[in-house]
C-alpha cells in the first residue's frame, strides 16, 4: 500500500480550474486514511457554492483508483468559506465576503437577483446577510415577505430571519407602506453605515448588498467605508441599460473596487405554449461587453413570468419553483459569484504574505 505522503504526492496533479494551482498546495486536502486497502481523503472546497465541486471530487477518485494496491476510494467533500477581508479591525469583523450588487438604472432587476443569489448560496449551506442598501426604494422585505421589526439587544439591531436562515435589514422594516424617505444624501450615507456597524450580523460567509440604481451616495459611502470583496453590475441587455451600467462599473473601478462580474438579466424570453425562445432585448450583449472588457460574465437570467409572480407573493423563485429553469440559472449565477470570490480571496492572501 502506498504511504500518505505518496498519496498527497500523487494529488499534487490534481489542479483547481480557477486558480491554475494544484489542491494540495491550496491545503485543500484536509485528511488522508488508509485502512487495509482502502485510501478515504477529505476534500476541503473554499466555498459550498463551488461549480466544480463534483469535477474536483471526480479527479481525486481517479487519480486514486490508478494505484492497483487500492480497492475502494472514498472521498469526504466539505467546505470552509475563505474570507476576502481583513477580520479584525472591522466594523463587520466577522463577516467574511461583502459582495455589492450595483446597477446604473432601476427597473433591470438588481434586487430579484440579490435575493436569488442569497438564497442559491445559503441552500449551498453558505451563511448569509442581506442588506438592502436602497434607501429610497426598500424592495427586499416584499420580495422576501418579511413583516415583522427588528428586534434589538446589547445595543445591537437584530436583523430579521427569512428562508433558510438568512439575516436580513431594509429601512422598509422601519417605513409604513408607501411611506417615502426624503433624505438628502449625508443622511443616507449615515444610515448605510449604521446597517453595517450596528446590526448584528454575526458570522456570515457573505454579506449580499443591495445597492440602489446609479452612482449616488449609498454606493460612495459602502466603497469607501468598508473594505468590499467586490460588486456584482446586473444590466439588461439592450444597449441604453447597458450604457447606464458602464457608469457604474466605471465608478467602481475608479473606487478600486473588485469587478466580480456582470449579469445578464431579462435575457431572453421562452413562450410557455410553444417553446419558442423570444431575444426581446437582444440577448448577450451583456457577454459581449464583458469579453471585450476583461471581466467576468456570471450569467443570463430569462424574462420569466414565474420570477414575477413569485417575487410578487413573497416567495422568491429559488425557493417557489427550486427546479425550475429561472430558479438554475440564478443557481449558476450564485455559483459563479462564489467562484470568483474565491479566486479574489486567494489572491488577496497571497499578496498580504508576500508584502
Amino acid at each position: 500500500m502506498p504511504t500518505e505522503k505518496e498519496i498527497i504526492q500523487m494529488l499534487r496533479g490534481v489542479i483547481d480550474p480557477e486558480l491554475g494551482v494544484d489542491i494540495v498546495s491550496l491545503g485543500m486536502i484536509k485528511d488522508v486514511k488508509i485502512e487495509n486497502s482502502t485510501v478515504r481523503v477529505t476534500l476541503e472546497l473554499t466555498t459550498p457554492a463551488c461549480p466544480f465541486r463534483n469535477q474536483l471530487k471526480e479527479k481525486v477518485e481517479n487519480v486514486l483508483k490508478r494505484l492497483t494496491e487500492v480497492s475502494e476510494v472514498k472521498v469526504d467533500v466539505v467546505a470552509r468559506v475563505a474570507p476576502s477581508r481583513i477580520i479584525k479591525d472591522n466594523p463587520i469583523p466577522y463577516v467574511k465576503n461583502i459582495i455589492a450588487i450595483a446597477s446604473g438604472k432601476g427597473g433591470v432587476g438588481k434586487s430579484t437577483v440579490a435575493v436569488n443569489v442569497g438564497l442559491a448560496l445559503s441552500e449551498s449551506g453558505a451563511s448569509v446577510g442581506i442588506l438592502d442598501a436602497d434607501i429610497y426604494g426598500p424592495t427586499i422585505p416584499k420580495i422576501l415577505n418579511i413583516e415583522i421589526s427588528p428586534t434589538s439587544a446589547d445595543n445591537k439591531i437584530l436583523p430579521a430571519i427569512a428562508y433558510k436562515g438568512i439575516k436580513v435589514m431594509s429601512i422598509g422594516f422601519l417605513l409604513q407602506d408607501e411611506e417615502p424617505v426624503i433624505w438628502r444624501g449625508p443622511l443616507v450615507a449615515n444610515t448605510i453605515k449604521q446597517f453595517l456597524s450596528e446590526v448584528e450580523w454575526g458570522e456570515l460567509d457573505y454579506l449580499i448588498v443591495d445597492l440602489p440604481p446609479g452612482t449616488g451616495d449609498a454606493s460612495l459611502t459602502l466603497a469607501q467605508s468598508i473594505p468590499l470583496t467586490g460588486v456584482v453590475i446586473v444590466s439588461t441587455p439592450q444597449d441604453a441599460a447597458l450604457r447606464i451600467a458602464m457608469k457604474a462599473l466605471n465608478m467602481f473601478r475608479r473606487l478600486k473596487v473588485e469587478i466580480i462580474g456582470m449579469v445578464e438579466n431579462m435575457s431572453y424570453f421562452i413562450c410557455p405554449n410553444c417553446g419558442y425562445v423570444s431575444e426581446i432585448f437582444s440577448r448577450g450583449n451583456v457577454k459581449a461587453v464583458c469579453e471585450r472588457l476583461g471581466i467576468k460574465f456570471l450569467g443570463e437570467v430569462p424574462l420569466s413570468p414565474d420570477i414575477r409572480i413569485n417575487g410578487d407573493l413573497g416567495k422568491p423563485v429559488v425557493i417557489a419553483a427550486p427546479k425550475s429553469g429561472s430558479a438554475e440559472a440564478f443557481r449558476r449565477i450564485a455559483y459563479s459569484i462564489a467562484s470568483s470570490v474565491s479566486v479574489i480571496a486567494y489572491k488577496r492572501k497571497e499578496t498580504s504574505m508576500g508584502a
